[in-house]
């Protein structure tokens, strides 16, 4: 599946005043439970767990932190700018400031590991990243992802 069909605009958020990597599973976990009728605290378990296996930071200030759940009843792909970029322990040693939280039923292995590679893909293209850098709301935000791909 295309990430830009998973991206919708009430899961874009930009310029977020977020200090930490814990607040940023959290408030991610809480932006998409409501949408997608699953439990915050289940979808925040899952984030963190898969965090602890390793960073989601994957370099030049990109975070994917990504989970599947049995209760996500569609894939999803949260968009958000942070105002002020957060150690994420990426692989770069580089503050995080764009995150592509992608969530996933447990039936969609194969799909979740292409919108993985994708969104990769996407985070290599410097002049990309630093367009969506710049945009100050969720809707320009939202424009400029979907105007990318």
């Amino acid at each position: 599946m295309s990430v830009k069909n998973l991206v919708k605009p009430e899961l874009v958020f930009a310029k977020q005043q977020i200090s930490s990597k814990k607040r940023l599973l959290e408030q991610l976990a809480e932006s998409v439970s409501d949408r997608l009728h699953c439990n915050a605290d289940e979808v925040y378990d899952a984030l963190l767990g898969r965090e602890k296996l390793g960073s989601t930071g994957i370099g030049n200030g990109i975070a994917i932190p990504h989970c599947r759940l049995d209760k996500v009843n569609r894939a999803t792909i949260v968009l958000m700018s942070l105002q002020d970029p957060i150690d994420f322990d990426s692989i770069d040693r580089r503050p995080v400031d764009l995150i592509f939280a992608l969530l996933v039923p447990t039936n969609q292995c194969d799909e979740h590991l292409a919108t993985l590679a994708q969104i990769a893909e996407l985070a290599q293209a410097e002049e990309k990243l630093d367009l969506l850098r710049e945009k100050q709301d969720n809707t320009e935000l939202f424009e400029a992802f979907n105007a990318l791909l």
